[in-house]
């Protein structure tokens, strides 16, 4: 049965991790939180009913859904009393299941989770996003280059203010003799070749958004005039005596270590704490795969629709050799690649040769090509080494991870020669 309620809740699009002991039970919810519990009052170690009391008396306890037979209705009942959600008796019809387990699953915050993407370190920057629309308080997004700073800026701004400006200023890209003028703007006659008066972004975001990226780039005389900014809300325009109000909101973002710049002296320290009164990081995408096929499927969808393409959509190959690869130029990356597969891929489905063509390159001049088990092969033993990396090589929580039993995770790197220790 239990194998049965993963296939079918996992084809509903959920994602399911099956303990098939209560200890074990117990241990995993210690490492995540689930947003529901499907749980057997009768388990093959300790009962269901003691599971419940265990997770039930820690904060923020996930709604259970217990299933029995018709000799533990008494006891159900019992535990309706004391907080489960519903329980199911045993045989059931499985659109029934369903409905009583839609019944107890918490609502969807605004009705808009899954905007940024579907893993959970995604839904928890979300959720953070989301808490900090109301105000105005400073926020500085950390994360590798192209993992998404700017989109979640944006996002976060469209949940305020949406029809005010929004002004992004890549501060790497903009020389530094000429970024002054460019953030705070300039009189006419200012320099050589000022003809006439500019507004810079500063004044240009109004009561919106001033979202500075790579603002560990700046340089230390630009940073102390950015302080000024910060602290006194005003600012002169290059060549002007008069003082400007500044009324936006502050966003910025860096895939440096803002505390290692300060450390160096390249970056002021006063600025910092400013700058990162919240901090919210973005992880990289080859750290949550979930979000992978998700961002996949909806960047086919949106450039097929933008070009006019009559693709059908993405191989499962190629769903399977995007799961495999690291992403170090993370979603911009993948963006980039749906572009070019897009364009060029001759099929009605985008093949790994179209999202890859550099490792076709590679194998272009082989006898035969790979074969489709030799393929599957590779991709489940790349997700396997990735697994046991995220987890410290943990075998329990590994298993766990990839919703399998240790037993046939032990048989899977047994047969695919995969050594624990090297992670």
């Amino acid at each position: 049965m239990g194998e049965s309620l993963v296939q079918r809740l996992t084809i509903e699009g959920a994602t399911v991790r099956w303990w098939q002991g209560g200890r074990e039970a117990l241990g995993g919810m210690r490492r995540e939180r689930p947003e529901s519990v499907v749980c057997d009052l009768r388990l093959p170690d300790i009962s269901g009913e003691e599971v419940f009391r265990d997770i039930v008396a820690r904060p923020d306890p996930p709604p259970f859904l217990f299933i029995t037979g018709h000799g533990d209705v008494d006891q159900a009942v019992r535990l309706l009393r004391s907080g489960a959600g519903d329980y199911v008796l045993k045989p059931f019809e499985m659109g029934d299941f369903l409905k009583r387990l839609a019944s107890v699953l918490p609502p969807r915050q605004d009705g808009a989770a899954g905007v940024l993407g579907v893993s959970r370190p995604m839904l928890a920057v979300e959720r953070t996003l989301r808490r900090l629309a109301r105000g105005r308080t400073t926020v500085l997004l950390t994360g590798e280059t192209g993992s998404g700073k700017e989109v979640a800026a944006r996002f976060l701004h469209g949940l305020g203010q949406p029809a005010l400006p929004f002004m992004a200023v890549n501060c790497a890209a903009i020389p530094a003799d000429l970024m002054e003028a460019e953030l705070f703007g300039h009189e006419r006659g200012a320099f050589t070749g000022a003809t006439q008066r500019h507004l810079g972004y500063a004044e240009r975001a109004g009561q919106g958004t001033l979202f500075l990226d790579e603002i560990g780039d700046l340089t230390l005389p630009l940073q102390a005039k950015l302080l000024r900014l910060l602290e006194d809300r005003t600012f002169h325009r290059v060549g002007g005596e008069e003082a400007l109000p500044f009324r936006a909101r502050v966003m910025a973002a860096t895939n440096a270590d803002l505390a290692t710049l300060v450390k160096e002296g390249r970056f002021r320290e006063d600025l910092y704490y400013r700058v990162a009164v919240i901090a919210v990081d973005l992880p990289p995408l080859r750290d949550r795969p979930e979000d992978v096929r998700w961002l996949l499927d909806r960047f086919v969808a949106d450039t097929v629709a933008a070009t006019g393409s009559d693709l059908s959509g993405v191989s499962a190959l190629a769903e399977d050799a995007a799961l495999a690869h690291p992403w170090p130029g993370n979603v911009r990356e993948l963006r980039n690649r749906v572009e070019r597969a897009v364009a060029l891929s001759l099929g009605p489905w985008i093949s790994p040769g179209d999202l890859f063509p550099e490792r076709w390159a590679e194998t272009a001049g082989a006898d035969r090509m790979p074969s489709l088990e030799a393929i599957r092969r590779e991709a489940e033993k790349r997700h396997i080494h990735r697994a046991l990396h995220l987890t410290g090589g943990e075998i329990l929580a590994t298993a766990e991870a990839l919703g399998i039993s240790r037993t046939t995770l032990w048989e899977k790197m047994k047969k695919l020669e995969i050594d624990g220790r090297e992670t």
